[in-house]
């Protein structure tokens, strides 16, 4: 059996789908032994018969696999090896030595410079398949991995791409949400009203806000849906639409009296159809807390409605602070609940806080909730303040106690100051 038939022997099946393989040797006669066999494996194969050749055709057209013998005049197959390791590429260039050292050291030698495999001079023919086999095996195995990689790679620039367009969405969200509270600020000529509402995330379920009523009665609200996110904000947007307008027909808290003049409905009533509403016509899994009240500005005299929300905190002219209420339950939660009404009468110089349990339930860095006494202290620490400044300073003070770990829910707050 001749050189190419031992080296061709049990390999007529061989598929090696294209592989490139670069020979490198100064022997003209192994080269073609090697070549011919090669090529009739179904490798695509070129010559050389130098380093400095091979790395000239390297360039122009990367080899899958090297085949180089290390003897060779003015660049040696170590030296070769080094210099094709070091060439930037694409994939993975798999270099196998061709030589009749076999010492242990020799061996170290080839390995320190970047070869991955040794074939023993003269070539056997099935360890040749053999060895050739490994290297595309891993070849094979890299490409596969680039493959993946490209997915991957792909697939998260789609994300990227998606997340950044839901980011700016969400932004855009958030604006309009805002604008929900159309003003942070409101003078009448006895009294003022203050909002503030901060979203934990990008949008919340926290709503905070006003409806007049008459020259000398004034609505607000605060509201707390449950959950985070988009699905609470569009919620909050929907129950916007039934309470911020200054018409009956577009505010269920206001209707027509016997004179055709605009008052306000009692708000147990209103609350219990907003039940209703809620379980009738939105279908949805939230629910919300809510608290509304009715002021008489001329009298002082509240009248309000808390459906699961935080107890209103009154603080006197005085200093003294009083946290009262009925509880009761959440909105949207069961039919035909009755809802109760209280009233607070206000003094001149009185400030009345409708708050969510977004102050309340907000954790230090130990996971120790203010509480409500928690909020009276700060409340005692800003009796100076008043209006915007105060719902300011009491974000502030707020995220003093929370420290690093920012606010886990939303925060909204409605201040409501009796000053005739």
């Amino acid at each position: 059996m001749n050189a190419i038939q031992q080296i061709e022997a049990g390999d007529a099946c061989h598929d090696a789908h294209k592989i490139k393989v670069l020979i490198v040797d100064d022997s003209r006669l192994q080269r073609k032994i090697l070549s011919v066999s090669l090529k009739r494996m179904g490798y695509e194969v070129r010559e050389a018969e130098s380093g400095h050749e091979a790395l000239a055709i390297c360039k122009r057209w990367p080899p899958d696999m090297v085949l180089s013998d290390w003897m060779m005049p003015e660049m040696n197959g170590l030296e070769f090896c080094h210099a094709f390791k070091d060439m930037p590429r694409d994939g993975y260039g798999y270099f196998i030595l061709l030589t009749s050292k076999s010492a242990k050291d020799d061996v170290a030698q080839g390995l320190e410079s970047g070869a991955d495999d040794f074939l023993s001079k003269p070539v056997n023919g099935v360890e040749l398949r053999a060895r050739l086999a490994a290297g595309e095996r891993i070849i094979q195995m890299q490409r596969k991995l680039i493959s993946q990689t490209k997915v991957v790679s792909d697939t998260l620039d789609q994300l990227r791409a998606v997340h950044d367009s839901l980011n700016q969405d969400l932004m855009e969200a958030k604006k309009l949400q805002q604008s929900l509270v159309r003003e942070k600020h409101k003078r009448f000529d006895n009294a003022n009203l203050s909002f503030t509402l901060l979203s934990a995330g990008h949008v919340g379920g926290d709503l905070v806000g006003y409806f007049p009523v008459s020259d000398t009665q004034v609505g607000f609200f605060a509201i707390d849906v449950s959950g985070h996110g988009v699905s609470s904000a569009l919620m909050t947007a929907r129950l916007a639409g039934y309470l911020t307008s200054a018409s009956p027909e577009q505010n269920i808290a206001l209707n027509y009296g016997t004179d055709g003049e605009i008052c306000a409905r009692t708000p147990s009533d209103v609350v219990s159809d907003l039940n209703r509403i809620v379980l009738e016509e939105m279908e949805t899994d939230h629910y919300f807390t809510v608290i509304l009240a009715i002021a008489d500005m001329e009298t002082g005299q509240t009248t309000l409605c808390q459906a699961g929300h935080p107890h209103p905190l009154v603080r006197r002219r005085n200093g003294t602070i009083e946290q009262t209420g009925t509880g009761g339950l959440p909105v949207g939660l069961f039919a035909d609940v009755e809802f109760d009404e209280f009233e607070i009468q206000l003094e001149p110089g009185d400030q009345l806080l409708l708050s969510s349990d977004g102050i309340t339930e907000c954790p230090d860095s130990n996971d120790v909730m203010l509480g409500e006494e928690g909020f009276e202290r700060l409340m005692h620490d800003l009796k100076d303040s008043r209006g915007p400044q105060l719902l300011e300073t009491l974000v502030w003070m707020l995220s003093d106690y929370a420290g690093d770990a920012g606010f886990p829910d939303d925060v909204s707050a409605a201040l409501y100051e009796y000053r005739p």
